[in-house]
């Protein structure tokens, strides 16, 4: 009875799985193929031949190389910057007690949390004009950076709570000063909690419409998902060659989850008990 239910229960995540592939592996398989013609009559089905150059010519003729760039430039530096500004926050409040002031501190950072991003677009339009970084990645990266500290300081703070005040010791007795005991100790402890913001923080960036849309006009910096909707428009009577551009967006996300699956969950696992 007990391998019938586990059996059970593993046919029902393939299912499950092949019902979340599906959509994925339509636009691949529509993506090799060579018109809207062979899309009609076999939407379903495997390529008659294998058209790569659907692939070349959304990543040169369209320009979706330097959309894709611009796209993980801004992801990768956003996210190590919201890393490391939310781990000396972090820190400050959990490990550097200061009375009230981490409480206040910690309460700010949450505050952040209660304010849609929506209402903020011309705040921040006007902040980023006056201070002349609009049309350039920098209009991006501060606003991606400054949304995303609220719910990672909250993830981090929770393992930094976590670690054995005992190491702290250890560490003061071995002439460590607070940066050391952040940068050598807490840090590589924290490793899960690190990897879990970067994933989050990316993906968001990543996919980021709005900001990006409105924030940059020079075509030689827009990012993927805007560079998408032009390329949508140039190629609406080509399917193939959408599917593509749509390829590209897609693959470097699942390449970051199968990779770091096995970090990720332990960061939302941890850090859900020892928080």
């Amino acid at each position: 009875m007990k391998a019938l239910k586990k059996s059970g229960n593993h046919i029902f995540l393939m299912a499950y799985l092949l019902i979340i592939l599906f959509p994925f592996l339509f636009v691949v398989f529509s993506s090799l193929k060579m018109n809207n013609a062979e899309i009609a009559l076999s939407p379903f089905g495997l390529p008659k031949q294998f058209h790569w150059e659907n692939y070349v010519d959304a990543w040169i003729n369209a320009k979706i190389n330097v959309y894709f760039f611009n796209s993980l430039y801004i992801s990768v530096l956003s996210s190590c910057l919201t890393i490391v500004i939310s781990s000396m926050i972090g820190f400050a409040v959990t490990r550097m007690r200061y009375n009230k002031i981490s409480t206040i501190l910690y309460s700010v950072v949450l505050l952040g949390m209660l304010i849609p991003n929506t209402s903020l677009m011309l705040p921040i339009y006007l902040l980023l004009q006056k201070i002349g970084v609009l049309n350039t990645h920098l209009a991006l990266i501060i606003p991606y950076v400054a949304n995303a500290i609220p719910l990672s300081t909250i993830i981090i703070a929770a393992f930094m709570r976590s670690l054995p005040g005992e190491i702290e010791e250890a560490a003061v007795i071995d002439g460590l000063s607070a940066k050391g005991i952040f940068a050598r100790i807490a840090m590589p402890l924290i490793g899960p909690a690190l990897v879990t913001v970067f994933i989050m923080s990316f993906l968001g960036n990543w996919n980021e419409f709005l900001l990006a849309n409105y924030f940059l006009s020079d075509d030689a910096l827009r990012t993927l998902p805007v560079g998408m909707v032009q390329f949508r428009d140039a190629k609406l009577s080509n399917y193939a060659q959408m599917s593509a551009g749509i390829v590209f967006c897609v693959v470097p996300v699942m390449i970051i989850y199968s990779v770091l699956q096995k970090q990720i969950i332990e960061g939302v696992t941890a850090g859900s008990v020892k928080g």
